[in-house]
């Protein structure tokens, strides 16, 4: 038995047993009063010592039993108890008022100790000791409305209502407290969630949240893997301040990580400046789709660089910085890796070895790829071959290509721009154009050729 479902019978038992002593007490005092100047009498003695000594041995049969048996035990005993009452109700001669009291704290009692199942059984086992001692003793029902009778049931039932009433408040505030401790426990656990989430991978988290056992083991896949890093990072910092370094590389990570997890990459970690994503786990669109995401994010990558290289110049960086990547498409085993303690989501094996010395071969402001990769996005990616070279790690030579642009943006239907030279600067992406800035881009860069055209050289 669970501790709710004990929890839940003993609540059950209690009111039970409150009601069987308050009904018990009630009925005899009605058969007294009914029967006054009877007292001593068969009619009235038998009945009364049958309810007091039925209400102590109850009493001391549920003490005495196990936790297990004292939902049939008390289901037993309820059977007893209307039985009972409807004993002493055909011995007042079905007398109206206590009779009706008496009916409706069973009827009551029948609801808040287990519905209509309940209610049915203690219905019928009234309706049964009416007629058993309808038998022995046939009732002269009577209309009377004898107030002295009515009164100890009326005392019983609006007792028994207080109590319950009562004890109803003290578990509705006990809800309450319960409710909100729940409400901060679950803030408390979002808030938890959300720092997580900052440094596990979204497997893992999704893993924990969803109560699974995260094991160490791995599986292989084939996945497009790219790095890269900013070229002369190094260098600018050892020129910038603490404060404004991490600010400048913290907002350069958030910018690239937003544009990874647009495209539906999975970021696998940090190293300074440098960025792994890799694309085709934990979900994927198929080998091709994945690996086009992949070269078309590091598209993204490079024309946001040029609006980041605007902004970091306004702020006083005048140090040039480009970033270099590198893409490579292969079998990798990926899962987790580590140790029964600590767990790392990631992957592992040479296709991952050879995006990384690919974004090292880079130069500045290039995207290198490699055959397999070239061979997956050629329909829809510009890529220019750039020969073989010869890798680390790798006995042959590797044949590399660089990407251009998407096929869409070149000739007539060209919708990225950009051109850069001492005193000019011009960046246009046509596609992230709002239709409402238009006009105002146009007027613009027809004044500044018309300035440019007129300008007297010196």
């Amino acid at each position: 038995m669970t501790p709710n479902s004990l929890k839940e019978t003993n609540r059950i038992l209690h009111y039970q047993s409150l009601f069987r002593l308050l009904v018990g007490f009630a009925g005899i005092l009605s058969l007294l009063t009914f029967h006054r100047g009877l007292e001593h009498e068969l009619i009235v003695t038998l009945p009364l010592l049958v309810t007091i000594g039925y209400i102590l041995s109850s009493h001391f049969v549920l003490q005495r039993v196990s936790p297990s048996s004292r939902p049939g035990v008390g289901t037993v005993l309820s059977f007893i108890d209307a039985l009972l009452l409807g004993g002493l109700i055909c011995l007042i001669d079905l007398s109206l008022l206590p009779a009706l009291l008496l009916i409706i704290t069973l009827q009551f009692n029948g609801i808040i100790g287990g519905g209509f199942r309940k209610l049915r059984n203690d219905n019928l086992a009234l309706l049964l000791g009416i007629a058993i001692t309808a038998l022995l003793r046939f009732p002269q029902w009577t209309l009377s409305a004898d107030i002295l009778t009515g009164l100890p049931p009326l005392l019983a039932l609006g007792i028994y209502i207080c109590i319950y009433g009562a004890s109803s408040s003290r578990e509705i505030a006990t809800l309450g407290e319960k409710q909100k401790e729940l409400e901060k426990t679950q803030v408390q656990l979002k808030l938890r969630n959300y720092r997580l989430s900052k440094y596990l991978s979204p497997t893992l988290l999704k893993a924990i949240q969803s109560g699974k056992d995260v094991k160490l083991e791995t599986h292989r896949k084939k996945l497009t893997v790219f790095f890269s890093d900013i070229k002369g990072f190094s260098e600018l910092a050892e020129e910038l301040e603490g404060d404004v370094l991490t600010s400048l590389l913290n907002n350069y990570l958030s910018e690239m990580s937003q544009i990874a997890l647009q495209h539906g990459g999975t970021i696998d970690k940090f190293i300074g400046d440098a960025i792994m994503v890799f694309f085709g786990d934990p979900t994927s669109n198929g080998v091709k789709a994945d690996c086009t995401a992949a070269v078309s994010m590091a598209i993204a990558m490079k024309k946001h660089m040029k609006e980041l290289q605007r902004r970091w110049t306004s702020q006083g960086i005048e140090t040039p910085m480009e970033i270099r990547m590198g893409l490579n498409t292969g079998y990798c085993a990926v899962g987790n890796f580590g140790t029964e303690n600590r767990l790392d989501y990631t992957l592992l094996g040479t296709e991952v070895n050879l995006a990384s010395r690919l974004e090292s071969a880079a130069e500045p402001g290039e995207i290198l790829v490699s055959h397999e990769t070239y061979s997956l996005v050629k329909d829809q990616i510009m890529c220019r071959d750039m020969g073989e070279i010869q890798v680390k790690g790798y006995q042959q030579p590797v044949r590399i290509y660089s990407v251009v642009d998407f096929r869409k943006n070149m000739g007539s239907d060209q919708s990225y721009f950009e051109h850069m030279t001492d005193g000019f600067s011009f960046y246009m992406d046509m596609d992230r154009i709002r239709h409402y800035d238009r006009d105002r881009i146009m007027r613009s860069l027809i004044e500044a050729a018309a300035q440019l055209k007129n300008k007297k050289n010196y």
